[in-house]
């Protein structure tokens, strides 16, 4: 974490302009922190397998922290989620204004992919990182999991169809994560295959914690703006908090046993995330 820190602190983008606040829009959300688990889980899996390449592959992992970035930025826009706080601090349309925020937005998205393609990897590796980014972050992923959140608020949908909306929304991030690591050090692709189903699992799981931070936590607590999910799709909203916690607990049980079934390396390296984040509701919803 703190090599990604080092990276990060010293890699922000750097815009010669005289506009007088775009740079610093640019980096405020990156370095404001956050969680990291997106670039943590690709970097433990370069670390278990290949670590002469740990360095080669922090572009890539900061490239999904900027494009995580970029749509935390835009989901807390008025026309979404009308959010006032973000990783502790105020939202960027807050601090700055609505047009500076989605643009600042654009660019991160941008960039990503420009460090992708400047990354000191094989060219073959890079275009098959760039290829899954835009996969699950694009209009198949990510971008289809808002498009369906924010047209069915207010507008109840079932549980298979809330699961749809996160897997896309949320877990394929989450997942892609995990593949795009394991095609740096070039894994079978049956074991990527694997990583990626888990990290479907494990996204789902992340969105169901989330919905019990809302429903649970203050603001000052969650570092971000909390009891915005009354009208939307979330797990809470269909099963009521109990229910979502049996939710968790079930598939968090259900991760630990094919985490179990991970060659020792790679649940050496997974570990660590594992202790932090399987059980995270357990935190939360007391």
């Amino acid at each position: 974490m703190q090599r990604f820190e080092a990276y990060l602190s010293t890699n922000l983008p750097k815009v010669t302009s005289f506009h007088p606040v775009y740079e610093e829009a640019l980096g405020a959300m990156l370095q404001a922190g956050g969680k990291r688990f997106r670039p943590m889980l690709l970097l433990s899996i370069v670390d278990a397998y290949e670590p002469m390449l740990y360095d080669s592959a922090l572009p890539v992992a900061l490239a999904l922290e900027m494009f995580h970035t970029y749509s935390l930025i835009h989901d807390d826009l008025p026309a979404m989620d009308d959010a006032d706080l973000r990783r502790g601090h105020q939202t960027l349309h807050k601090r700055f204004d609505e047009v500076t925020a989605i643009l600042a937005g654009d660019a991160l998205n941008s960039d990503a992919f420009y460090l992708i393609a400047k990354a000191p990897l094989r060219e073959d590796v890079k275009i098959k990182l760039v290829e899954l980014l835009a996969r699950d972050g694009g209009s198949r992923g990510m971008v289809l999991g808002q498009a369906i959140d924010c047209y069915f608020e207010n507008r109840p949908l079932t549980i298979d169809e809330v699961k749809v909306l996160h897997t896309n929304k949320t877990a394929k991030l989450i997942a892609v994560s995990l593949q795009m690591g394991a095609v740096i050090v070039r894994l079978a692709p049956d074991v990527q295959k694997d990583l990626y189903d888990f990290g479907i699992d494990l996204g789902l799981l992340f969105q169901i914690q989330d919905d019990i931070v809302d429903e649970t936590q203050t603001e000052e607590e969650a570092g971000k703006t909390t009891g915005n999910d009354a009208d939307k799709n979330s797990f809470v909203n269909l099963l009521g908090l109990e229910e979502t916690v049996v939710q968790a607990d079930t598939l968090a049980k259900d991760l630990q046993r094919r985490f179990e079934d991970f060659d020792e390396k790679l649940q050496t390296a997974l570990q660590p995330l594992m202790n932090k984040y399987l059980y995270r509701h357990k935190n939360t919803s007391s």
